[in-house]
């Protein structure tokens, strides 16, 4: 399974592959990209194997060029450990990929769908690579999967529709209720990510009554930066302290433009706070009435529905109530047993034929 140690992925990969070991599914792991903290490659290590290969992830790689020596590494990786099956979190991963092996990608974002979302227009020239990457990949690939409908949806509007596409839901082990709740707002993501989308909660939260806590980084690989002078800018921190924030948070928010899934979203639920999400396809998707809403474009409705749950003790336990509830639906036994059960058969399938 490839990982990386700058995104999301790590995350998913670590749950899944904890999930797996029920379903006795080994895991190797293939590293791109920056290498690990020394607390992450333990992690890894306790689940399985880590190799780390010096080759860089597609969304900051500077061009085609670039990634065209990771198929050969992957391939000859495989043949070295004896696996069965290539299970790759980028598409693009699986472009050049001829090894006579099933492979398994999943898309739990990618540049296209972000341009597709957050702009008008047709893709910048300098991203056209990426695109046929991942369209080579899915091509190649015997399972494409996807964390969410809308994001599947999504993959089909950008790529056009993928006959051999899973939905599986993203998930988390750990439940994180328990502690008493303070009176502070708490997000988390890769702020310098204009699709996270900083700069509409840093606004709110110069109007709301309570604190505003925003974790992770506000400086990008590539440069891109967002200034945050209202909110309390907590910058990257590790996740145990990220999981601490969120267990004693009142109100956990997700500004969010755009969204394949929203882990911290799932880990808000998971300690009984009351969501605030953006008005998007995914989050309605997810969440629907264990949520509340608002136009994720507006500064204003964003400090009103903060301030609604922050003045409204009987709501925000209401609403935290319903989270709660509503995380048990993301469960790594839920996604292991699902994705065990794609492994099956396309190992199985590949030995038919």
């Amino acid at each position: 399974m490839t990982v990386d140690a700058v995104g999301g992925v790590w995350r998913y990969a670590m749950e899944l592959a904890r999930g797996l070991l029920a379903h006795d599914v080994g895991v190797l792991f293939a590293g791109l990209g920056p290498e690990p903290s020394r607390a992450q490659a333990d992690e890894a290590l306790r689940l399985g194997k880590l190799v780390w290969l010096e080759e860089p992830l597609d969304w900051i790689a500077p061009d085609e060029a670039a990634v065209k020596g990771l198929p050969e590494k992957l391939c000859r990786l495989a043949r070295e450990e004896g696996v069965d099956l290539l299970h790759l979190n980028l598409p693009s991963q699986a472009a050049d990929i001829d090894r006579d092996l099933p492979v398994l990608v999943v898309s739990h974002s990618c540049v296209v769908t972000w341009w597709h979302a957050m702009r008008e227009g047709p893709l910048p020239k300098e991203w056209e690579w990426m695109k046929r990457q991942n369209a080579a990949g899915m091509a190649r690939a015997d399972a494409v999967v996807t964390p969410s409908g809308s994001h599947a949806q999504a993959i089909g509007q950008c790529y056009g529709e993928q006959p051999r596409l899973s939905v599986v839901h993203n998930a988390i082990s750990t439940f994180l209720q328990g502690a008493d709740k303070e009176p502070f707002v708490f997000a988390a993501a890769r702020w310098w990510d204009e699709g996270k989308n900083a700069r509409v909660l840093d606004e709110a939260a110069a109007h709301v009554p309570w604190p505003v806590l925003m974790a992770g980084s506000a400086l990008g690989a590539n440069g891109q930066a967002v200034r945050i002078s209202n909110a309390r800018h907590l910058e990257e921190i590790p996740h145990d302290e990220v999981v601490s924030q969120v267990r004693r948070a009142g109100i956990v928010v997700s500004p969010s433009l755009y969204e394949p899934f929203g882990l911290s979203v799932l880990e808000g639920a998971r300690a009984g706070a009351a969501l605030v999400l953006s008005d998007i396809p995914t989050y309605r998707e997810l969440w629907g009435e264990a949520a509340t809403f608002f136009d994720p474009r507006d500064a204003e409705a964003l400090a009103r529905e903060i301030s609604r749950l922050a003045t409204d003790s009987a709501l925000r336990a209401e609403m935290g109530a319903r989270a709660l509830a509503r995380s048990r639906f993301f469960t790594p036994d839920v996604q292991a047993s699902r994705m065990a059960e794609l492994y099956a058969q396309l190992v199985t399938s590949r030995t038919r034929a």
